[in-house]
């Protein structure tokens, strides 16, 4: 099954489940109803009404009580109850903005003709899903509607959905987005990006996730030029329970990875995440400084990094895509952790990450807990952005 399916198939049912809860309440009204005229012909006996009052004081919580039970369920239903529902609810201002920029499309629509693809190519282009993605999808719909002679506006809307879908489907077939874990050896991951993404945050959440699988981790503070860098490291060490290797500011960050990897190897450990500098003075600096910090790890471990993750802010939206660019031309990087997704309405970046980029994004931010950094998934994320967006035709 192709991923347009799985979201035709998340939506047919999804409308289901409404008819159905609809039914249930129309069900329920009517019974209510009658509930309520069996009650007023039963009222009438004086003796009833006692017995009622009786039962009524004996079965009643406290009104402070009745409140708080209600609360937790509210809570309860708020929760996701998985993965795919973090997905649906940290994409929710992003399909929002899918949405309102389809029926801005839309609301003067006419005719499939050369003015309206035009409106559809701006429309992409504001949504975040990038210039390419969006010049391709308005050519392939060229095509497509007048093969499935799609002339209403639902039709061509989801026609609109499903190029994006096999598009971004299409570009990732030989993508990677599980992280490259060693078994029985020490995994080395590399973490670059400028300050302000979520970086250090990033860090510390994925160390508490491994903390929670049992493995040995190490931390590494190799943003040694802002002593807020790794006084912010060491915070998160301490609330993932993981010892942080740090030197003092301004020393040499190649020192602090090689004391680091000296004591991965001693101490056995399973995993080492170490942290950079956010910013140099220019891109030479930078690109030098990353490649000393990469000839250290590979001389005590020829295999590591085994993963060079840039950190980006999805809420940053093109810009994300520039900082995505430079990095890629400076390091080898060897995917994504996009922070924030769930407080952005750009989050049509993806698509544009994978589809003109050809980076795959390794981790995502769907909340500000510490369990709220997600391995991605590819079809999680298509289908929680595109489901709501389908039309009944």
């Amino acid at each position: 099954m192709g991923l347009f399916d799985k979201i035709k198939h998340a939506f047919v049912k999804d409308k289901e489940e409404e008819k159905q809860t609809e039914d249930t309440t129309q069900e329920t009204i009517e019974e209510e109803k009658a509930d309520e005229t069996a009650e007023t012909d039963v009222a009438k006996s004086p003796e009833t009404e006692e017995e009622s009052e009786e039962t009524a004081e004996s079965t009643d919580f406290p009104v402070d009580e009745q409140e708080e039970i209600e609360e937790i369920e509210k809570e309860t239903e708020e929760e996701p109850a998985d993965t795919q529902k973090k997905y649906e609810k940290g994409l929710s201002k992003t399909r929002k903005t899918f949405k309102d920029r389809m029926n801005e499309l839309f609301a003067n629509f006419r005719s499939v003709d050369e003015d309206f693809f035009e409106e559809v190519e701006n429309t992409l282009i504001g949504a975040d899903v990038g210039f390419d993605t969006s010049m391709r999808i308005a050519d392939e719909l060229r095509e497509e509607v007048k093969i499935k002679n799609a002339k209403k506006p639902a039709a061509v809307q989801n026609t609109i959905i499903e190029k994006l879908v096999d598009l971004y489907e299409e570009e990732g077939e030989m993508e990677v987005n599980e992280l490259n874990e060693q078994q029985n050896d020490l995994s080395v991951f590399l973490f670059v990006g400028v300050n302000g993404t979520g970086k250090t945050t990033s860090i510390g959440k994925l160390a508490h996730q491994y903390r929670q699988e049992g493995k040995k981790v190490l931390l590494a503070a190799a943003d040694t030029f802002r002593a807020g860098a790794i006084d912010q490291l060491v915070q998160w060490g301490e609330r993932a329970d993981v010892e942080v290797v740090r030197g003092n500011t301004g020393s040499d960050p190649a020192s602090v990875v090689f004391d680091a990897m000296t004591r991965a190897k001693e101490e056995q450990a399973d995993v080492l995440l170490i942290d950079t500098a956010g910013r140099l003075q220019n891109k030479v600096n930078l690109m030098n400084e990353l490649d000393k910090i990469k000839r250290i790890i590979k001389r005590e471990n020829p295999t590591a990094p085994h993963e060079v993750l840039l950190v980006v802010d999805a809420t940053t939206g093109q810009n994300a895509m520039n900082q995505a660019q430079q990095f890629k031309e400076t390091t080898d990087v060897t995917g994504l952790v996009l922070t924030k997704l769930d407080g952005t309405a750009k989050g049509g970046i993806v698509l544009a990450i994978r589809n003109e980029l050809h980076l795959p994004v390794k981790l995502v931010g769907l909340g500000e807990g510490i369990d709220d950094l997600e391995v991605f998934d590819p079809n999680d994320f298509v289908v929680g952005l595109f489901k709501g967006l389908l039309q009944e035709e």
